[in-house]
């Protein structure tokens, strides 16, 4: 650092501590969870420190200084190593007409709370249900006073829950549904649910999960009026609460007689411990055959993927899908199967 004036240096220290954040951010999945729960703040901010560091890179780059070195690697780490921020599919996607099509959408009581100006909101998602036709529909928020007879889905598991102002999860299928339960999460209002269904000579379970609410809206009143000590407590305990609910549902998946697809809102990225937990060894349609960002949900203009599908490995993955629509706070995702006979 000898040739760097005072200024540069100041800047690659601050260059180093980014790196240094983000090194931590992606091996979170890799600690215990239950111990570093509080490091799941990191992981939510995974995409602003990759962009930071990009940003750093060019900095020193446009100068020629080898000072690009650590963000240029930690960045190649975060990118074949702990996950994707970016995925090139050189493959295509390959859908066939006998494929289960899956779509997971949390629709955010379509908008019956005006939380959005889109007129029509239930109409426009309904159009877009119908260009998509996927044979599998999981909702997240939807309401309480949900029609069950959505469409032409002869089939649903939309249990409406009474108490603890739950937020209601929805799931529709055009194949028979043989048996449903809700999984219920303590202390929290969201809940999952799964749905065993008959498609042709197999049985498949669909999990719809929608996992703990940060309760926190960046720029609202709850956030401005709050100290950060009472902020980080709050986020801290919903953390935990994803990690308790992550492994409710990777019991109930470890027990599932049939081979499974999960679905759901995770409200966390593909950083986090909840994430890897759910995911365990099933398949992230997106990393088999996604392209783009993935994104699923956007954050002052930065994209997170934070909902997702995942399919056991005795499931062929042929397409995966985001959509650009802003019919909500999140895009939907779809993805199709066929079963490996």
């Amino acid at each position: 650092m000898k040739r760097l004036s005072l200024l540069n240096k100041l800047i690659f220290a601050l260059n180093l501590l980014v790196v240094f954040f983000l090194l931590i951010a992606c091996a979170i999945p890799y600690l215990r969870a239950d111990f570093f729960s509080f490091l799941s703040f990191l992981s939510l901010s995974v995409p602003f420190l990759a962009i930071i560091n990009f940003l750093f890179f060019l900095y020193w780059l446009l100068l020629g200084k080898r000072q690009l070195v650590p963000s240029l690697i930690v960045l190649l780490l975060g990118y074949f190593i702990f996950d994707t921020f970016v995925k090139i599919d050189l493959g295509g996607n390959e859908q066939d007409e006998g494929d289960l099509k899956v779509m997971t959408y949390n629709v955010r009581g379509f908008n019956v709370w005006h939380h959005q100006d889109i007129p029509n909101t239930m109409e426009k998602i309904k159009a877009l249900i119908r260009k998509e036709d996927p044979d599998v529909l999981c909702f997240q928020e939807v309401g309480y006073d949900m029609d069950p007879h959505f469409m032409d889905y002869p089939y649903h598991y939309l249990k409406k829950i009474h108490t603890g102002h739950k937020v209601h999860l929805g799931l529709f299928s055009k194949y028979p549904i043989i048996n449903a339960e809700t999984i219920h999460f303590p202390n929290s209002i969201n809940n999952g649910s799964y749905a065993d269904i008959v498609v042709r000579e197999d049985t498949i379970r669909v999990y719809n999960v929608h996992m703990q609410s940060l309760g926190v809206t960046p720029g609202s009143g709850n956030v401005r009026s709050k100290p950060v000590d009472f902020l980080y407590n709050k986020l801290n305990r919903r953390f935990k609460n994803q990690l308790q609910q992550a492994k409710m549902v990777e019991a109930n998946m470890a027990g599932s007689p049939y081979p499974k697809i999960l679905c759901g809102d995770f409200n966390n990225t593909q950083f986090s411990s909840t994430y890897h937990i759910l995911k365990g060894d099933m398949a992230d349609t997106f990393i088999e055959k996604g392209k783009g960002l993935g994104r699923t949900y956007d954050l002052f203009g930065v994209p997170f993927r934070i909902d997702f599908i995942f399919a056991d490995q005795s499931l062929e993955i042929k397409s995966h899908k985001n959509f650009d629509e802003k019919l909500s706070d999140h895009f939907p995702v779809t993805a199709s199967f066929s079963l490996k006979h």
